[in-house]
C-alpha cells in the first residue's frame, strides 16, 4: 500500500503506476429480438406471430463456429452505451435500433482467453421493416419453445437451418427480493454464457409488458388491435382474452382514419401508438 502524502492530485497522478494491478477487458453482447409475421397456409387465416433472437456465427477461436450474440470489445476511449451501436452495425449491418442495458456478466472463467466482463444490451426492432441487409453469419432464429417448469428453462431457437436447444436451472438465491443463480444445464452451440444472456432478455422483456410501452418498438407505425395484441401473447407465452386486453392499451394507442384490407378478411381499423 502506498502511504506517500502528495501535495497535489497532479502528482499523484503522475506517479500513479496502473501496471501494479492486474488487467481485465470488458466487452459488450447485444440481445436483440424481433416479432414478425409467420405466413398462414391458407389465405383466410390470420398471419401468426413469431419471436426472433439474432445470431452470429463465431469464425475464429474461441468457440469456433458456434453461435453467440453480435458482440466486441468496448474500445478505451469509447462511451459505453456507444459500443453496442458501433458493434451492431459492423457484425450485422443494423443501426437506429433500440437498445437498453440488460445486466453485467463476470464470472471468472466465462471466457478461456483472459478475464472478460461483459455489459449485455437488450434490442428491440420490427424485423419486417428493416431496409437493411444482414452481413454474411448473421441469422434470426425463432423462439419456437421457451417453457418453464420447476424453475427448470428449456429454450430451442432455429432458424429454418439450424436448431439450438439449452436447458437452464434457476436457484432462488433471496426470498425476500427474488434474487435466482442460474446454471446452464445443456448446450451445445452458443457460444461463452448467452443462453443466460438470452434467457435474462426473455424474462426482462415479459415484465416490462405490464408497466411500459417498450413493445411498440417491435411495431409498424400502423396496427390493427389484433396484430398487437398477438405481438403480447407471442412474448407472453399466452393467450389472453380480447376485452381486458383492450382495456390494457386503450390509452397507450390512437385509432386513425385507416383501414386494413384484404387477405380474405374483413376490413380492421388500423391504429397507432399514441406517444
Amino acid at each position: 500500500m502506498d502511504n506517500k502524502i502528495y501535495a497535489t492530485e497532479g502528482e499523484f497522478l503522475k506517479e500513479y503506476d496502473p501496471s501494479k494491478f492486474d488487467r481485465l477487458a470488458l466487452t459488450t453482447d447485444i440481445l436483440m429480438f424481433s416479432v414478425s409475421n409467420e405466413e398462414a397456409d391458407n389465405y383466410r387465416k390470420t398471419d401468426k406471430k413469431k419471436m426472433s433472437v439474432l445470431l452470429v456465427k463465431r469464425g475464429n477461436h474461441p468457440f469456433k463456429d458456434k453461435w453467440c450474440l453480435p458482440g466486441g470489445f468496448v474500445q478505451v476511449d469509447e462511451a459505453l452505451d456507444e459500443a453496442p451501436k458501433r458493434i451492431l452495425k459492423s457484425e450485422t449491418n443494423l443501426e437506429n435500433i433500440y437498445l437498453e442495458q440488460l445486466y453485467t456478466y463476470g464470472e471468472v472463467d466465462r471466457d478461456p482467453r483472459m478475464r472478460v466482463i461483459s455489459t449485455s444490451y437488450m434490442a428491440l426492432v420490427d424485423k419486417n421493416r428493416l431496409k437493411d441487409k444482414l452481413n454474411a453469419g448473421a441469422s434470426w432464429f425463432d423462439v419456437t419453445l421457451y417453457e418453464e417448469k420447476d424453475n427448470v428453462v428449456d429454450i430451442v431457437l432455429d432458424d429454418g437451418t439450424n436448431t439450438i436447444h439449452f436447458t437452464i436451472k434457476k436457484v432462488l438465491r433471496e426470498s425476500t427480493t427474488d434474487r435466482y443463480s442460474f446454471e446452464i444445464l445443456k448446450n451445445d452451440l452458443l457460444a461463452f454464457d448467452h443462453p443466460l444472456v438470452i434467457l435474462a432478455g426473455l424474462e426482462r422483456l415479459r415484465n416490462k409488458l405490464e408497466y411500459t410501452d417498450v413493445v411498440f418498438n417491435m411495431m409498424p407505425e400502423l396496427f390493427t388491435l389484433g396484430e398487437l395484441q398477438q405481438v403480447y401473447e407471442v412474448i407472453l407465452g399466452k393467450k389472453l382474452l380480447d376485452p381486458a386486453f383492450r382495456r390494457i392499451i386503450a390509452k397507450r394507442v390512437v385509432k386513425t382514419n385507416k383501414m386494413k384490407t384484404g387477405g380474405g378478411h374483413r376490413p380492421s381499423a388500423l391504429f397507432k401508438y399514441k406517444k
